[in-house]
């Protein structure tokens, strides 16, 4: 059983910034691809950032040069430090993996972690 782990939400102001955590736990064999992704109010679940095991990160526009996503492969954790943030960066937060196991190779979601940018 494999499990993903977020920490690190909360309130702030604008312009203020956070740092999110996600572990992933279990009988893993490797990890491929890890990402957030957000979902806010009536919207559709969107991609902020992900990172490759080699560390090759892309990025949504809207976050360029404001979110930096790293991960840690040695603790199975990969990090979102949100800087500069904004009213509608406001969602629930959600780590993703491609996570190959000893059967197969699948993606796993967190639980979701609530970001919620005050103005």
């Amino acid at each position: 059983q494999v499990h993903l782990v977020e920490s690190g939400g909360g309130l702030v102001q604008a312009g203020g910034s956070l740092i999110l955590s996600c572990a992933a736990s279990g009988s893993m064999r490797s990890i491929h691809v890890m990402g957030w992704y957000r979902q806010a109010p009536g919207k559709q679940r969107e991609l902020v950032a992900a990172i490759g095991s080699g560390g090759s990160p892309n990025y949504a526009d809207s976050v360029k040069g404001r979110f930096t996503i790293s991960r840690n492969n040695a603790k199975n954790t990969v990090y979102l430090q949100m800087n500069s943030l904004k009213p509608e960066d406001t969602a629930v937060y959600y780590c993703n993996a491609d996570i190959m196991t000893i059967a197969t190779l699948r993606t796993y979601w967190g639980q979701g972690t609530q970001v919620t940018v005050s103005s």
